[in-house]
């Protein structure tokens, strides 16, 4: 398993932008994909988006699709999501993960999770 940590998440208004970074350590990061996950307040946690092992594949939730942009430095263990324009909806915890799965969508297709980053985005 793969130790990860979130950072970047804040308060912003809506339109805004904000940039998650999710570090993991470990040397067998790129032999994992990284799934990201929110859970809202009083909701199930949902799919946000994912990036295969390689870098070379990805892919995401309807709801924020062309919005938000995920990426992976291998080289840095770090996988990103930048999210623009942001709507109150998208207020959540935000989650990252990583699994052994390929193509994996649900929360229980992946072993290692970040402890999450609290995204506000306000009206």
């Amino acid at each position: 398993q793969v130790q990860l940590v979130e950072s970047g998440g804040g308060l912003v208004q809506a339109g805004g932008s904000l940039r998650l970074s999710c570090a993991a350590s470990g040397r067998t990061f790129s032999s994992y994909d990284v799934g990201w996950f929110r859970q809202g307040t009083g909701k199930d946690r949902e799919f946000v988006a994912a990036i295969r092992r390689s870098a070379g594949f990805t892919y995401y939730a309807d709801s924020v699709k062309g919005r938000f942009t995920i990426s992976r430095d291998n080289a840095k263990n770090t996988v990103y999501l930048q999210m623009n324009s942001l709507k109150p909806e998208d207020t959540a915890v935000y989650y990252c993960a990583a699994g052994l799965v390929v193509g994996a969508m649900t929360p229980s297709d992946y072993n290692s999770w970040g402890q999450g980053a609290q995204v506000t985005v306000s009206s």
